[in-house]
C-alpha cells in the first residue's frame, strides 16, 4: 500500500520542501502532540490531524479550512519518518489535490538536515 501510494507523489527532500515552504506552499504537520513536544515545531506549519486532514483540505469541503481555497494548492504533508505523510498526500490525491506531496524521512529527516525547528506555539487546526 505504501509502495502504491508512493508511486504518485514527486516526493521531496527536506531541503526541497523548505525551499517550497518559503515560496508559499502549505506545510501540513500531521504529527501527534507527544512527538512534536519532543521534536519541535515547524515554522510555518500548519497542525492537522491525520484523521480530519481531507476534509480540512478539500476546497469543495464546508469543513474546509480557509487556505485550502483551491485545488491547484501545493500541500507538503510531514509526519515523523514520513511513511503516514505518504498515505495521506495520497488520500489528498483523491481528493482533487493532485500537487499534494510529503517529505522523504519526514521530521527525522527535517531536523537532521538542520532546517529549522522551533519550540512553539502550533498553529492547530481542529
Amino acid at each position: 500500500m505504501l509502495a502504491q501510494a508512493r508511486s504518485g507523489l514527486q516526493r521531496l527532500s527536506p531541503e526541497q520542501a523548505w525551499r517550497e515552504v518559503r515560496a508559499g506552499a502549505l506545510l501540513v504537520d500531521t504529527r501527534t502532540p507527544p512527538q512534536r513536544a519532543r521534536q519541535g515545531e515547524l515554522p510555518g506549519a500548519l497542525v492537522i490531524d491525520r484523521t480530519v486532514l481531507e476534509w480540512r483540505l478539500d476546497p469543495t469541503s464546508q469543513a474546509r479550512i480557509p487556505e485550502a481555497d483551491r485545488d491547484d494548492l501545493r500541500v507538503i504533508v510531514i509526519c515523523r519518518q514520513g511513511y503516514s505523510s505518504s498515505l495521506a498526500a495520497a488520500s489528498l490525491h483523491g481528493v482533487g489535490l493532485a500537487r499534494a506531496t510529503d517529505v522523504i524521512g519526514g521530521v527525522e529527516a527535517w531536523a537532521a538536515a538542520g532546517l529549522p525547528l522551533a519550540p512553539g506555539p502550533a498553529d492547530v487546526r481542529e
